[in-house]
C-alpha cells in the first residue's frame, strides 16, 4: 500500500530542493512522476523554483477548490487538453510529488490520502508548518493529521542554532501582522530563526 509522506521545515530548509532531486531519482530509474503546487503560489508561475538555482514547470496547478483526484486521475491518464505538460500513452505513475502543500485545504489534503490509498501511488508533500506569526497553515495542519510518515527538513538561524520559525519582512522591517499568505518577490521576503531569535525580533511576542 502507498503511503502520503510529508516533508516539512522553514524557509530555506532544501523543500523544493529536495522535491525536484527526489523527481530526478524516479526519473533516472526511468519511472513517471507528476509534479504539482497550489495555483496560488505565484512565484515562478507554473514552476517549482529552487533557490539553488534550479526550477521545473509542474504537470499542473491546484485551484484554491479543485478536487485534486480529480485533477490527477486527468493528468495520469495523459488525456487532460488543459494539461501544462502533455504525456502521450502516459506510462503509469509512480509517484506524485506536491510543492508548497501548506496553501492546500484540508479537503485537498484529504484527496492526497486518496490517491496513495486507493490509488495506490505515494504521494510526497513538502511545505511549511506554520506561518510567520506561528500559526499552522490550515493544509499542514491536516498533513501533520493523516499523513503516514512526517520528516523534518533542517536548516539553521543566523545564529547557528535550529531554525523552527519563519519571520515576514518588507525591506529590513519585520512584520508581526497581516494575511497569512504573502508570496516572497521584490518587497516580501522571510528569514527562518530558531526560537531564541524569534522572541528576541518579536519581543517575547508568539502569534497574535
Amino acid at each position: 500500500m502507498a503511503k502520503l509522506y510529508f516533508r516539512y521545515g522553514a524557509m530555506n530548509s532544501g523543500k523544493s530542493t529536495g522535491l525536484l532531486q527526489t523527481a530526478f531519482n524516479y526519473e533516472e530509474r526511468g519511472q513517471r512522476v507528476l509534479l504539482a503546487k497550489p495555483g496560488v503560489d505565484t512565484k515562478g508561475d507554473s514552476r517549482i523554483v529552487s533557490r539553488l538555482g534550479m526550477s521545473r514547470d509542474v504537470d499542473f496547478l491546484i485551484p484554491p477548490t479543485a478536487d485534486i483526484r480529480e485533477l490527477f486521475a486527468r493528468q495520469a491518464a495523459g488525456d487532460d487538453p488543459d494539461a501544462l505538460v502533455q504525456h502521450v500513452d502516459a506510462p503509469p505513475v509512480a509517484c506524485l510529488l506536491v510543492d508548497e502543500a501548506q496553501f492546500l485545504t484540508p479537503e485537498q489534503v484529504d484527496d492526497l490520502f486518496r490517491i496513495a490509498i486507493l490509488d495506490n501511488v505515494p504521494v510526497l508533500a513538502y511545505g511549511i508548518r506554520s506561518d510567520f506569526r506561528t500559526h499552522a497553515f490550515p493544509g499542514s495542519r491536516r498533513l501533520l493529521e493523516i499523513a503516514h510518515s512526517l520528516e523534518e527538513l533542517k536548516t539553521i538561524c543566523r545564529c547557528g542554532r535550529k531554525a523552527v520559525f519563519n519571520t515576514r519582512r518588507i525591506g529590513t522591517r519585520i512584520i508581526f501582522d497581516g494575511d497569512q499568505v504573502a508570496i516572497d518577490g521584490d518587497e516580501v521576503w522571510y528569514e527562518s530563526l530558531c526560537g531564541a531569535c524569534y522572541l528576541e525580533a518579536s519581543n517575547g511576542r508568539l502569534g497574535s
